[in-house]
């Protein structure tokens, strides 16, 4: 390869985007700039929205800080890759213009639709059998089904559905495709084969066939860029923009999560475990989600949607610092006294339960303390992610070693808990950007593919993923006994007030404004 040569790596995420300058020869990240955003805000229950017109914003502001930053050449940009949060819906006109804010992937609104389809598709086992995945109100699916039903005049005005990081590469392009890892999490695209399903397609709207992009492989370019868009930064007009994908699998990549054995955990606003897998891993019962990957292989994951959401609310309510926090646990032992917290502050999706509510359960004398409630917040969304992880183990995966990602895994007595927990070994990774990370590296990938120095992305991870050794950390067998016997309080738990969600819901929206 070419020396001083660089490729950018964004993260169009839910809350902010980071984009990152990485050396194409040691693959050092050189420059890094974060903006931050928010959602719509005052929009009714479980309804999660974002004008796309942020993200433009913000990828100018990012890229052009990180050059400013590190003086680096702008014409020494080779390719551009760019992960973005999965599931999001961006109705677009036969213009290529947004015609309303984007549904998120943390949007609950759908649930009916859901209902809908399912039914309409012949029930669970069946729609498992068409597209590998449920139909959930998180995926893009329902969210289509969802403006046709709530706003005709829109859904009138839709010619072009994409995702996120799609409309990202569709501005840096002009090209409108899809590649396989995020399309597999619209709940349209039959993962095994990886070809839209035109039986879910014609459930929500027979003439929606024409309005999805194409599919294409995960090592192949959306294009290159356009011309207004390399004027605008200094960029040659050669540069490649690579298929990118959804964040969990642009994490894979920048965690090196690329063969069998290793897991990644992501300790973040929401929660994800997965895996790599060289065949479609499909759960009968549909909890653990059969993605595609973005190395063109495939991402058996599951996600819970409240991890540091919970350890926030806790700290807020008792106007701990950080280090107050972390304190806080470590005065509390493995297991909380007892005290449990089932922490489905925005409903979850593992299980699913959109209408979930978060609760302490074990409340007494000894544990209505700061401590107790502390850690059982930390240990109740580490239970939460390990029930999935559970069913991922009897769904064929073995994790050798579990990789941490995400703000969660900086908390070094959140580590311990995690090992204890997942009883597995756990490490961090020196490069703690993993989606920001991994479009860099598939965008290098692509480069080499696409110049002709072909070069397959496990030896690129093997080359530039490094593990910061100083992070790892081993289960402790006395409380991996003590949280197996709490898993199983947990999961009962959880079991049982399911049946009273929608009960309690209902109330809600009944009497509380």
């Amino acid at each position: 390869m070419e020396e001083n040569i660089y490729f950018i790596g964004v993260d169009l995420g839910t809350q902010s985007m980071k984009t990152l300058l990485v050396h194409g020869e040691t693959g050092t990240v050189v420059g890094k700039a974060v903006e931050n955003y928010g959602l719509i805000e005052n929009l009714p229950p479980g309804h999660k929205e974002q004008d796309p017109q942020v993200w433009i914003n913000a990828f100018h502001k990012t890229v052009k800080e990180v050059f400013s930053k590190t003086g680096v050449d702008p014409r020494g940009v080779r390719a551009i890759g760019v992960s973005g949060q999965q599931h999001g819906f961006v109705p677009l006109d036969e213009k290529g213009m947004v015609i309303r804010p984007a549904k998120l992937w943390n949007d609950t609104s759908t649930a009916k639709e859901c209902e809908y389809l399912t039914r309409r598709l012949g029930g669970v086992k069946n729609v498992l059998r068409l597209i590998g995945n449920l139909v959930l109100p998180g995926y893009t699916a329902p969210k289509i089904l969802w403006l046709k039903r709530n706003e005709p005049q829109n859904y009138a005005r839709l010619r072009h559905v994409l995702l996120p990081h799609d409309y990202l590469n569709y501005y840096l392009t002009g090209n409108m495709v899809m590649e396989y890892g995020d399309a597999s999490g619209t709940a349209m695209m039959d993962v095994r084969r990886r070809v839209w399903c035109r039986k879910v397609i014609d459930a929500i709207d027979p003439g929606l066939r024409d309005k999805l992009p194409p599919l294409q492989g995960s090592d192949k370019p959306v294009g290159t860029i356009r011309r207004e868009v390399a004027g605008e930064f200094g960029f040659r007009e050669d540069v490649v923009v690579s298929a990118g994908g959804g964040d969990n699998m642009m994490g894979a990549i920048g965690t090196g999560n690329v063969r069998k054995g290793i897991v990644t955990a992501s300790f973040g606003t929401s929660g994800t475990i997965y895996a790599y897998s060289e065949k479609p891993v499909v759960d009968s019962r549909g909890e653990i989600a059969a993605f595609c990957d973005s190395t063109n292989a495939w991402l058996p994951l599951l996600c819970t949607m409240n991890v540091t959401v919970a350890t926030e609310y806790v700290r807020e309510l008792f106007n701990m610092t950080h280090d107050d926090l972390t304190r806080a646990v470590e005065e509390a032992p493995p297991g909380s006294n007892g005290l449990l917290l089932i922490p489905y502050f925005e409903g979850e999706r593992t299980p699913n339960v959109p209408e979930g509510t978060g609760v302490y359960y074990g409340l007494n004398s000894r544990t209505f303390n700061r401590q107790s409630i502390t850690r059982a917040a930390m240990e109740g969304v580490t239970l939460g992610m390990n029930y999935g992880l559970n069913r991922m183990r009897e769904l064929g995966i073995k994790p050798g070693e579990i990789r941490l990602t995400g703000g969660g895994s900086k908390n070094r007595v959140w580590r311990q808990i995690a090992a204890d927990i997942f009883n597995t070994e756990v490490v961090c990774i020196e490069i703690d950007e993993g989606a920001a990370y991994g479009a860099a590296l598939q965008a290098m990938w692509c480069y080499m593919n696409y110049s002709g120095e072909k070069m397959s992305i496990r030896e690129i991870c093997d080359r530039f993923v490094k593990l910061d050794e100083q992070t790892r950390v081993s289960p402790n067998p006395l409380n991996v006994e003590k949280y197996k016997e709490l898993q199983e309080v947990h999961n009962m738990v959880s079991r049982d007030l399911r049946r009273s969600f929608k009960k309690h819901r209902a109330y809600i929206n009944k009497y509380v404004s």
